[in-house]
């Protein structure tokens, strides 16, 4: 299964009350989520507000488009824009920056047994 990498800042001056809004996060957003096809799904978060999200997901444009479909995303998303004031509409679900994929262990590996 595919992974995704993305970036975004939080308000470094919100980043306490950005953890604890992700410490409990809504069982029907969870729920979502995983409909959705968003799997192993992590967040990082750096001192300065660099958050760094990584999924599995067979298709992420379809993942995305799942979630904006829900009305729970859209409560979320309303919810969490204070976090993200640099976002023209504050959706961190729009504002994320996708980066490739530069180095993958596992497909090296998996290339050089396969070539012995």
């Amino acid at each position: 299964m595919p992974r995704v990498c993305f970036t975004l800042q939080v308000d470094p001056s919100r980043l306490e009350e950005y953890r604890a809004r992700h410490a409990a996060v809504w069982p029907e957003m969870l729920a979502a989520l995983r409909d959705a096809g968003w799997r192993d799904y992590t967040l990082h978060l750096r001192e300065d507000g660099l958050l760094v999200g990584v999924l599995a997901t067979d298709d992420f444009a379809a993942a995305q488009a799942a979630m904006e479909r829900t009305d729970i995303n859209r409560r979320w998303q309303a919810e969490m824009a204070q976090f993200f004031p640099q976002l023209a509409d504050g959706r961190a679900d729009r504002g994320m920056h996708v980066l490739d994929e530069a180095f993958n262990l596992e497909a090296q590996l998996a290339r050089t047994t396969s070539a012995e």
